[in-house]
C-alpha cells in the first residue's frame, strides 16, 4: 500500500522535476495547505525568468482555477523583490499542472500550457514586468475581483433593486463601467444637464463619497449623466458600410434605483489607494489610483472572469460564452502561424492588419485576439518602444471587428474592449451577420468564430408552429438574396452569365407554391452553364463569392437548399468570402458538417475534389490546416451536447492576374487531434476547474506548434 506523501515530499517531488534550474528560494504564504518556492537558473552566462513552484495538500486542487491562481499568485510573490516567474507548475496527490501566469506568454492571462519551457528556451521570454507598476495593477486586479463578486450578490440578494436576473446586474455594470471611463479620461470640465435642467460637473456627482452624501439626488444625476453621454462620440465606431455605432442604444437606460448599490459599486471602482510602483514606492501625483492606472488587459480580464462567473446560462449568456481553454488554444494555433507569415506580419507591422468575428457575443476571441497580437508587436525588432505603442493604439483603433444578433452582447463587447484600451473596435449589431452589408468581402486576415449552428426544434402547437414559420421565412430571406419573402418582386438579384459574359438579371423571383423564393441567385459562385433556356448551374469558386445557400444534385447541378439547411454551413461560405486571400478561419463547428455523408459536397467545396492522378485536390477555396475534435460537453452551458470541432482553414491565396480567381495550392497533411477533457467539468450549471482533468488542448497545441 502507497504510502501517502506529506505536503514537503509532494513540493521535493516537483522541484525534482527541475534540476536544471539550480537556484530556489522558498516562498511564505498565509495557506497551510501550500508549500511553494521559486527555480531559476542560468544559460549562456544569463540568470532566467523564474518559475513558480506549488504543492497543494489533497482537497485542495480547486485553487488551480486561473483566478484563483492568480490570487494565490500574488499573495506567494507579494514579497518577492525580483522580477516574477513567468510560468508555473501546481501539484497536489493526484494531479498536475503547468501554467503560464498573467498572460506574459502573449496570451489572455493566466493559463494551462502544456509544459514549462527548458531552461534554453525560457530565457527568451522577455521580463514580466516591463510594466513599472505591474504589481499594484495585480493587487488591484484581485481586488476588483471580489468587490465585483460582492456586488453581484448584493444586488440579487440584499440590496434588491429593478433588475430581472443576474444577467442584468451584468449589464448595469457594464453601464457604470462605461461611466467611470469618462471619469477617468475626461477632465473637471465635462459637464452634464440634470433631472432639473441644471448643469452638474460629473466628476464631483459620479463619485462615492457624493452618493453617500446625497442617496436618491445623486442617482437621479447619474441617471441623467448616462443620458448625456452614452452615445458620447469618443464611443461612436463606423462600420465598413458607413453606418454609426454607439454602444448603447437610444431606449438604453440605468435601471438601478437604489442608493447604497451605486454607492457600492462606485467605491469598488474608485477606491483603489495610491499607485506604487514595483519595488512598492508611491508614484508622485498617484495618490488615488484609478482604473486608468490599471494595465488594460488585467482590466479586461476583470469584466471577462465578472462576466463567466455570474452569467445565467439558461436563456442568458451562456449561449454566448466559448470556454476560455477552446478560445486561448484556437488563437495560439493562429497567431503561431500568423508569425511565420511574412505576407500578414508585413500587414501587421503596418497597423493593416484586421481581426473579426462575425458572431461576437462578448467578443472574448477577441480579447484573446489583443493580448496575443500586442505581445507580438512586443517582440517586433527594429521598433523603438515609442514606435510599438504606437503600432499597438493604431491596430487597438482599426483592427478589431465584430457583429452580434444580441444588442446586449454587443453593448458588453463594446465596454469589454473599451476597458482595455479598444473603445474604437468596431463591434455592431446586426440583424444577420451573413447578410448585413457592413462587411465586405476580402477584408479580413483572421477569423475566429463560435456560430450559431442547428436548426432550431418547435412544438407542434400553434405557438410553435408560427415559431417555425417565422424561422423559415428568415432563412428563406437568407437564401434568397436578402428579399422579403411574402411578394413577388420585378427584380431578382443579378448573376454573371459566363457563356454571355455580361452580368444578367433573372427576372421576376422563382416561386415555389408555398409563395417562399427558390433559387438563392445572389450566390454568384454558380454560373448557368446551359445554351437553353432552362438554366443549369455549375460551381466556379471566386474569391468574393458564395455558393452554400445551395447544393449539388446527383448529375453535379446546383440546386437551392432549403430553410432546414445548418445556419454553420452557410457561415463558413460567408467568413471565406470575407477573409482575405490567404486569410485564415478559425471556426466551431458541428461534427456532422464534418462527417455526414450528407455534407459532403460542403467539404469538396472547401477542399475542392481528389483527383486520383495526382493526389490533389482541385477546385476548392481553402486549404484545411488542422481538425480538432471537442469533449462533448464543451458547450453544454449553453444548453447544447452537440459534438463540436473546430476547423482551421487557410483561404487560398488568389492569382495576381486574375483576383477573382484561386492559385492551386496543394492541400498538405491535416493536424487533427482529439481532446477528452478541456481542465474542467460542467457541474450545477458551473465550469468546474476543480476536478482535476487535463486540459488536452495545452498538449495539443504544444503538438502542433512542434510540427508533430
Amino acid at each position: 500500500m502507497a504510502t501517502e506523501q506529506t505536503l514537503d515530499q509532494r513540493y521535493q517531488a516537483i522541484r525534482a522535476k527541475y534540476s536544471d534550474y539550480t537556484e530556489h528560494t522558498p516562498l511564505n504564504g498565509d495557506h497551510d495547505f501550500v508549500k511553494a518556492g521559486l527555480v531559476w537558473g542560468e544559460d549562456q552566462g544569463n540568470q532566467t525568468p523564474a518559475v513558480l513552484l506549488i504543492a497543494l495538500e489533497p482537497g485542495h486542487w480547486d485553487t488551480s482555477r486561473a483566478d484563483k491562481l492568480d490570487q494565490l499568485a500574488y499573495e506567494l510573490l507579494a514579497s518577492v523583490s525580483g522580477d516574477w516567474p513567468v510560468f508555473a507548475h501546481m501539484q497536489d496527490d493526484k494531479n498536475s499542472r503547468c501554467y503560464s501566469l498573467f498572460g506574459v506568454d502573449g496570451s489572455d492571462g493566466t493559463h494551462s500550457v502544456d509544459e514549462v519551457p527548458s531552461i534554453e528556451l525560457i530565457r527568451n521570454y522577455e521580463k514580466l514586468e516591463k510594466d513599472p507598476t505591474f504589481r499594484w495593477s495585480m493587487r488591484i486586479y484581485t481586488l476588483l475581483m471580489h468587490r465585483f463578486d460582492a456586488f453581484h450578490e448584493q444586488v440579487f440578494q440584499t440590496v434588491k433593486d429593478r433588475v430581472n436576473d443576474k444577467n442584468d446586474i451584468i449589464e448595469e455594470v457594464a453601464k457604470l463601467l462605461f461611466l467611470e471611463t469618462f471619469r477617468v479620461h475626461h477632465g473637471d470640465e465635462l459637464s452634464f444637464t440634470d433631472h432639473e435642467g441644471k448643469t452638474q460637473r460629473f466628476r464631483e456627482v459620479f463619485d462615492h463619497h457624493y452618493v453617500a452624501k446625497h442617496r436618491a439626488k445623486a442617482v437621479e444625476q447619474i441617471k441623467a449623466a448616462f443620458e448625456a453621454f452614452k452615445a458620447h462620440e469618443d464611443y461612436v465606431v463606423v462600420s465598413d458600410d458607413g453606418t454609426r455605432n454607439a454602444i448603447f442604444p437610444s431606449d438604453s437606460h440605468l435601471r438601478l434605483t437604489q442608493p447604497e448599490n451605486y454607492r457600492t459599486l462606485l467605491e469598488a471602482m474608485q477606491d483603489l489607494g495610491a499607485v506604487t510602483d514595483n519595488q512598492g514606492r508611491m508614484i508622485a501625483g498617484k495618490e488615488i489610483g484609478t482604473l486608468a492606472d490599471v494595465a488594460g488587459d488585467l482590466l479586461g480580464r476583470v469584466f471577462d472572469v465578472f462576466l463567466r462567473a455570474n452569467f445565467e446560462s439558461k436563456g442568458g449568456l451562456g449561449v454566448y460564452l466559448t470556454p476560455n481553454p477552446v478560445k486561448q488554444a484556437m488563437l495560439e494555433i493562429a497567431m503561431h502561424d500568423i508569425q511565420q507569415d511574412n505576407a500578414i506580419m508585413e500587414r501587421l507591422t503596418a497597423g493593416a492588419f484586421r481581426f473579426c468575428d462575425p458572431t461576437c457575443g462578448s467578443f472574448g476571441f477577441g480579447s484573446v485576439a489583443l493580448s496575443h497580437i500586442e505581445s507580438v508587436v512586443d517582440h517586433l525588432g527594429g521598433m523603438s518602444d515609442a514606435q510599438k505603442k504606437a503600432l499597438k493604439q493604431t491596430l487597438r483603433d482599426t483592427a478589431f471587428i465584430g457583429a452580434d444578433a444580441a444588442p446586449r452582447m454587443v453593448m458588453l463587447a463594446r465596454v469589454n474592449m473599451a476597458l482595455q484600451g479598444a473603445p474604437k473596435a468596431k463591434i455592431f449589431y446586426t440583424d444577420n451577420s451573413l447578410t448585413t452589408k457592413a462587411f465586405k468581402p476580402n477584408s479580413f486576415d483572421l477569423i475566429c468564430t463560435n456560430p450559431p449552428f442547428g436548426t432550431p426544434k418547435f412544438t407542434s402547437d400553434k405557438k410553435g408552429k408560427e415559431s417555425k414559420e417565422r424561422y423559415e421565412a428568415q432563412m428563406e430571406q437568407v437564401l434568397g438574396g436578402f428579399r422579403p419573402t411574402e411578394k413577388v418582386v420585378d427584380e431578382y438579384v443579378a448573376y454573371y452569365d459566363h457563356l454571355k459574359m455580361k452580368w444578367e438579371d433573372t427576372g421576376d423571383l422563382d416561386l415555389d407554391e408555398d409563395g417562399a423564393p427558390k433559387w438563392p441567385g445572389y450566390r454568384t459562385d454558380l454560373r448557368n452553364v446551359s445554351a437553353g433556356k432552362k438554366a443549369v448551374y455549375n460551381l466556379f469558386p471566386t474569391t468574393s463569392g458564395l455558393a452554400l445557400g445551395s447544393k449539388p444534385n446527383k448529375k453535379g447541378n446546383w440546386e437551392p437548399v432549403g430553410a432546414t439547411i445548418d445556419p454553420a454551413v452557410l457561415f463558413i461560405d460567408r467568413c471565406l468570402q470575407l477573409l482575405r486571400p490567404g486569410g485564415r478561419l478559425l471556426i466551431v463547428l458541428p461534427d456532422g458538417v464534418l462527417c455526414n455523408s450528407g455534407e459532403r459536397y460542403v467539404r469538396e467545396y472547401i477542399m475542392g475534389t481528389k483527383d486520383e492522378k495526382t493526389g490533389q485536390f482541385v477546385g476548392g477555396k481553402a486549404i484545411v490546416k488542422a481538425v480538432l475534435s471537442l469533449p462533448a460537453d464543451t458547450f453544454k452551458l449553453s444548453g447544447t451536447g452537440a459534438k463540436t470541432s473546430v476547423l482551421y482553414l487557410q483561404k487560398r491565396h488568389a492569382n495576381r492576374e486574375h483576383l477573382e480567381q484561386f492559385l492551386p495550392e496543394p492541400q498538405g497533411d491535416v493536424f487533427m487531434a482529439v481532446a477528452e477533457t478541456l481542465g474542467y467539468v460542467v457541474k450545477n450549471n458551473i465550469e468546474d476547474y476543480s476536478a482535476g482533468v487535463p486540459n488536452d488542448l495545452d498538449k495539443i497545441v504544444g503538438a502542433y506548434k512542434r510540427g508533430e
